[in-house]
This record gives C-alpha cells, structure tokens and sequence, in this order.
C-alpha cells in the first residue's frame, strides 16, 4: 500500500530512495474484515551534510470490525535521515464475537507492540477491557518540533546503538577537517595548479552544444526543417529502454547546481567568495562550465527527437535539484575526492556505453554526442583520480581510511532522489532498465573500484599505515571479489527463480512500459 503521492498539510511533496514499510495483521479470523496496514515514506533535504525531515503520509484500510488510528510513535535515525513511524494501532472486536475471535485479535495486538518495541517503545500490550486491546501512544513530550539529525533521541532499545553508531562515524569523518589535514590539501595547491587546470579546456577550444545538433541560424529555415527530419527519423530507431538511460543520463547531468554546491562544501579546497583565485577555486568553477553543456545539449536533443514528454522529464529534472542528494562525509575532500573520482569513471562509462549503442541502433547524430560527453567525463577523472593519487602519495593512511569509509556506505548514484511524480520506485526502475540494456551494471561498480584500486596501488601500501589503515587497506582491496561473489549468487538465484520481466511505464516516454527485471 505504498502512496505514490504524499504530503503532510502544506508540507512539501518529496520522495527519496529510502523506504520502511510496516504491515500489522490486526484481526485474525474476524469474518469480513481486512489486515489493517500501513506503508509510509520520508522525504529527507540535504543541508550541509545533515538530512531534515520534510514530509510523511500513511495509508490505512478501515473495515466495520477493526478500527485504525495512526498516531505519531517513535523517531529513530539511520545515519543522515530521520524518520517517524505512524502505527498506533487500537483493535476493538465486535460485541458478540467469539473468544477465539477475541483472543485473535489479542494475538494480533500483542505482535504489533512485539514489532513496536524494536524502535525502542514498550513492549506490553494488555487488553484495557474484555473489548479493547491497544498499544497506548507515547507521552506528548516523545514528539519533536524540530527534525534534524542532530536530535536526541530514546536511550532505550535500538536507538541508543543507533545514535551512538552515527556518532562514531561522525567523528571519523570529521577528523579529516582536523588543521594537519587541511594543511596537506593547502600544499597540494600547487600541484592542483600544475596537474589539474591544464586538463580544462578554454570555452573557444571545447565543443558547444549548438555544434552537435542543427543549428537554424546557420542553416536556415529550410535546411533546419530538413536537418531536423533527419535527426527524428534516425531517433526512431532507438529502443524505448535505451531512450529511458538516456533521460536518467541526462536527469543526472542537469542536476549540476547540486555538484557544485557539493564541491563547495570540501573544506581547504572551496570557492569560498565565488571568485576565489586558488586553483581549487577555478578548478570547480571550469569544471562546472564543461559539465554545463552535457545536460543542455542532451536536453536540446531530447527536444527536438520528438519521443519524450519533455514536460515530465524537466519536472523530474526540477524535482531532484530541489531534492539535492545525500553525500557521507560532505565537508572532507579527501572523501569528496575518492567520491568523484568513482563517479566520474561511471558516467564516462555510462555515456560511452549509449554512444556504441546508440551507433548500432543507427542514430550517428546520438552516437556523436554521448562519445563526445564521455570523452569529458574521461579527462575529469583522470583530473580526480590523480588528486587522489598525490594525496595517496604523502597521506597514505588517511587517503586509504577515507576509500574505506565511502566504500562500506557504497558509492550511491548522485540521481538517487529523482522523481517524476508518478513513480514511486523511479531510480530503482531507472536503474534496472540501465542494467539491461548494458548502459551501467553492477559489473561496472566493480570494475571501476579495481580500476581505481590499481590506479592507487592500494594493495601495495605498507608503510606508513596505522593499524586501521591496514585494516582499511585489506578491506577496500578484498571488496572487488566480494561484490564479484555477490553477482553470481545473485545471478544463480535470478537463474533458479526464473523471474519474469516486469513492465514498467515510463512517464518520460509518455507512459510507455519498459520490461526490467527487478533485483
């Protein structure tokens, strides 16, 4: 019973990867009722580092013989987003039900305070009368007015563990903020000045979007006209499933204004004013200026093709930059660092996957265009990868503990939040769509943390390395095998369960369906 839609009086409408959904078999064996239940989903927006709660709706079905109230119960955190459960469940029988009617719904009232004591509440669950059993709510100071992360929380059950986990990891990031590491990232200044910078290229040299695609001032009314038949034609024969990577692709890269802000977090290496001078400084502003014209020349592209619903695209596209994206340990360069890196080698890999296919299917024009955005993407990791490298170089421990840490939280996508409106489990289909059609897999995220462990020689660190370095060392390295065992598991049981394809619809593409196969 997951909502699609949700809000909270005029709060505002906002979706998120995660989910948690609790379902309560509320009445037994009562003739002509149905199981009470309860689906929720919350919205987090990033500021600076910290998630703050937006909005949540809960669904509930009622029947004549069991009666629903949802109130709010407990909070709990998992790293940076808050959420609040609503399962205040009150479960009244009818008069002249039966004992084992009775005793039902008893049973049934007892395993939901059993579900409920895991986030912390009281577990006792005893009937009030021979008619009512309840799990009373919680007292009015459980509430909270404000939602951060930073909130305190019960010190009973889980949530203690909870808090106390956050906490630790916290304070391991933000050691990287401590003045002996910033000082590393002032010297390497120069170095950014020498190695990064010449790897941008002026706004005169580097190819403009308006040079990718017909242009009607140069061409004139009618050779646009023709130029622009041609262009639709060969879209035609680009398959629906591939025209989906294609707009996530191009959802990603126009949410640039939130990479940017990202990169301004990153202590030592931040435009502070807007105009700093530092190379890091002027690094972030080029790099930002090259990746500006990936989502505008696809978005033009997209326009002009005619198989979009442009309208839906631009509010998915709206809709994540408001959304903003979750990032582990947003203020340390160091783990920024490693971060783009990864990500830079994916969307490279991404858009170069689209180009071939995009050539195979026929569309030269497409083809063209991803081959000349991955080949960006290519210089913009090898500019992030060989920071990575110096820091590597003369900060060993510390470079392989920050790899450690972004590794075991997972390199999440930065589209993770995007949302059309209408999907609920967009980036999810998005992301099984790009798995079958070849654009991204999970093959791909391994191959890239080999690459990048290789690229590092990770494994070949000894020197200098505290005992968590070490650890951390051996972690990162024996991850690739890891994750390959995890495939073919994966792919054995997808073997065995011989699952059928699930059709999909696309708002993007005017709602039509895409067959993927769900994880």
């Amino acid at each position: 019973m997951a909502p699609n839609l949700w809000t909270t009086g005029s709060a505002p409408v906002l979706r998120v990867h995660c989910r948690l959904e609790f379902r309560f078999c509320c009445c037994g064996n009562i003739p002509g009722t149905c199981c009470a239940a309860a689906a929720f989903k919350a919205g987090a927006r990033g500021a600076q580092g910290h998630s703050r709660f937006v909005a949540v709706h809960v669904e509930s079905r009622r029947s004549s013989a069991v009666g629903s109230h949802w109130l709010p119960l407990r909070e709990f955190t998992t790293r940076h987003i808050i959420y609040v459960v609503y399962i205040y469940v009150t479960l009244r029988p009818p008069v002249d039900s039966s004992p084992s009617d009775r005793n039902a719904a008893a049973a049934a009232a007892t395993e939901a305070a059993t579900m409920l004591s895991r986030f912390g509440y009281t577990s006792s669950c005893k009937p009030a009368s021979s008619s009512s059993y309840c799990c009373k709510p919680p007292s009015a100071g459980a509430t909270m007015n404000t939602w951060r992360c930073r909130s305190a929380v019960s010190s009973r059950g889980g949530s203690t563990a909870m808090v106390a986990a956050r906490r630790e990891e916290e304070e391991e990031w933000r050691r990287y903020l401590a003045p002996e590491r910033l000082e590393v990232l002032a010297h390497l200044e120069p170095w950014a000045e020498a190695h990064m910078l010449p790897l941008l290229k002026p706004a005169d040299e580097v190819w403009q979007p308006s040079d990718m695609l017909p242009d009607a001032a140069a061409l004139g009314a009618d050779g646009f006209h023709a130029a622009c038949l041609d262009l639709r034609a060969r879209a035609e024969g680009v398959p629906d499933a591939q025209l989906v990577c294609l707009v996530g692709n191009m959802v990603t890269e126009e949410a640039l204004p939130t990479y940017q802000s990202m990169s301004n977090r990153f202590e030592a290496t931040r435009d502070t004013t807007g105009a700093d001078g530092t190379a890091w400084a002027r690094w972030i502003r080029g790099w930002s200026a090259e990746e500006n014209r990936h989502g505008d020349v696809l978005s033009r592209y997209m326009s002009l093709s005619g198989r979009l619903d442009m309208r839906q695209v631009e509010r998915t596209v709206h809709r994540l930059i408001a959304s903003g994206m979750a990032m582990h340990a947003p203020a340390s360069a160091y783990h920024g660092f490693v971060y783009v890196a990864f990500q830079e080698r994916a969307t490279s890999i991404s858009h170069g996957n689209t180009a071939r296919q995009m050539r195979d299917h026929g569309d030269v024009a497409l083809a063209r265009i991803c081959g000349a955005i991955a080949a960006d993407e290519k210089r913009h990791e090898a500019a992030y990868t060989s920071v990575v490298a110096k820091i590597f170089e003369v900060d060993p421990d510390a470079a392989v503990r920050a790899m450690a840490y972004m590794m075991r939280r997972r390199i999440t996508m930065p589209a993770a939040l995007m949302d059309d409106g209408h999907d609920a489990d967009l980036f999810a289909h998005y992301a099984a769509a790009a798995q079958q059609a070849g654009v991204y897999t999970t093959s791909d995220y391994r191959s890239i943390l080999e690459h990048l462990i290789g690229q590092w020689r990770v494994e070949e660190l000894a020197e200098g390395l505290s005992g968590e370095g070490r650890r951390a060392r051996d972690y990162v390295c024996a991850l690739p095998e890891k994750i390959r065992r995890m495939e073919e598991k994966a792919h054995d049981r997808a073997g065995r369960a011989r699952k059928e394809p699930t059709a999909v619809p696309f708002s993007w593409i005017f709602d039509r369906p895409v067959s993927v196969v769900m994880p």
